[in-house]
């Protein structure tokens, strides 16, 4: 039998069937109008999948700041509920990272794409394996599960309770506080911060701006990348 996850207030569950994907549940629901706070997910035991809606009072240019956000929710209860030893970094703009191998991801999507406009809704989701499909461990180096890394005590309900408790307080942050803490505890986690990269274009990982924008340098330029263009369209 199924536990059904725990949210902390401001935020409710629903789950979908699991031929039904969180996300795009998320999204129908958000243009049809549903709260802010709406949290769907699966329950599969092999990969958690959730998505969360939010209704920014923003510009889209601060409320794509809240995928830092999920991102370190994410990093928080993974930190809390695996063993000691098992680090998490992030890959810009939307990879998690498990002792180094990809080991999740983070969508999101709003019903704007201009920059200055204002968004009735953002949804942010989240999915992470905890087994491995098809192939054998170790056919993907580069790619991992939690079940590989010693999780095997960790389920994907209490990885979605721990992550909407993590996410809403670090909301909460980001609400009062503005980007700067976020950015300042989101820094240390990405482990492709000072050095090239190929993904999503190939250059000097600078750091990111005060609006979250990711710094690029080829060569003597130096361009920005925002988060918006990694936005899936809806």
């Amino acid at each position: 039998m199924t536990v059904s996850p725990q949210f902390p207030p401001l935020l409710t569950g629903e789950v979908v069937p699991r031929h039904i994907d969180p996300f795009n549940k998320a999204v129908s629901r958000a243009i049809a109008g549903v709260d802010s706070g709406m949290v769907f997910y699966s329950e599969a035991a092999d990969t958690l999948r959730a998505a969360l809606v939010l209704a920014p009072e923003t510009t889209l240019e601060e409320a794509v700041q809240a995928v830092y956000v999920a991102q370190i929710g994410l990093a928080e209860s993974l930190g809390a509920l695996a063993p000691p030893e098992v680090p998490v970094h992030f890959q810009w703009p939307d990879r998690i990272k498990v002792n180094g191998a990809l080991c999740g991801s983070i969508r999101f999507a709003a019903d704007v794409s201009d920059p200055l406009a204002h968004p009735n809704w953002l949804v942010i989701g989240i999915t992470v394996p905890f087994i491995q499909e098809a192939n054998e461990p170790g056919d993907n180096p580069d790619e991992t599960c939690l079940y590989e890394e010693g999780c095997v005590d960790m389920t994907p309900m209490a990885l979605l309770e721990s992550w909407s408790k993590h996410t809403l307080l670090w909301l909460t942050y980001f609400m009062d506080s503005g980007f700067e803490r976020v950015h300042k505890e989101w820094r240390p986690r990405c482990d492709t911060l000072g050095k090239s990269v190929e993904r999503p274009r190939l250059g000097l990982f600078v750091g990111l701006d005060e609006k979250g924008r990711m710094l690029l340098r080829q060569d003597v330029m130096t361009e920005t990348l925002s988060l918006i263009e990694f936005a899936e369209h809806v």
